[in-house]
């Protein structure tokens, strides 16, 4: 009760967030003349969470769920490891998605990746939380390069809750 009275206190006084590390692994497919063919390795490594947690749980505010993503991605054919930087938005209400979204370079090239997990109903959280369906597209021109499932590991989820802390 004390750590709780001192999180509200602490609110009152200041801005307080959180951030959270998460680990998105699965699959991509090339589209044709974009890369090697077949089902190849992909994971996004990410950090997210809002500054501010009164304007993140304000509906009328502009950051009602939305929070800076940032981390690395590997594309297995195109890049390892490499910077990326976006958006993760909690559409919760809006409907009924998770929404990842972020750029990275590659190959001296730009691409932006955007993944949704869908369909968030209570009787399906198993897999509507743990299943994002994404498209990675040319930042430049908008071609399609590769379409993909990546996975939320539920044997990963205690390390996920770990890694929460107050900013």
């Amino acid at each position: 009760m004390k750590k709780i009275n001192e999180l509200i206190s602490n609110m009152t006084k200041r801005d307080i967030g959180f951030r959270i590390d998460e680990v998105m692994t699965g699959h991509h497919e090339f589209e044709k003349n974009c890369g090697p063919k077949g089902r190849l390795f992909m994971e996004f490594r990410g950090q997210w969470g809002p500054d501010d947690l009164r304007n993140w749980i304000n509906p009328a505010s502009e950051v009602f769920f939305k929070q800076k993503l940032s981390g690395t991605v590997t594309v297995e054919g195109l890049c390892r490891d490499v910077p990326m930087t976006g958006e993760l938005a909690l559409n919760y209400f809006k409907d009924a998605s998770i929404k990842y979204s972020f750029e990275f370079k590659a190959r001296q090239k730009g691409y932006c990746y955007v993944g949704q997990k869908v369909n968030i109903k209570p009787w399906n959280l198993l897999f509507s939380h743990t299943t994002c369906f994404g498209r990675i597209t040319e930042k430049k021109t908008g071609k399609l390069v590769s379409t993909s499932v990546v996975y939320f590991k539920l044997l990963s989820l205690p390390k996920f809750l770990a890694s929460l802390k107050l900013v």
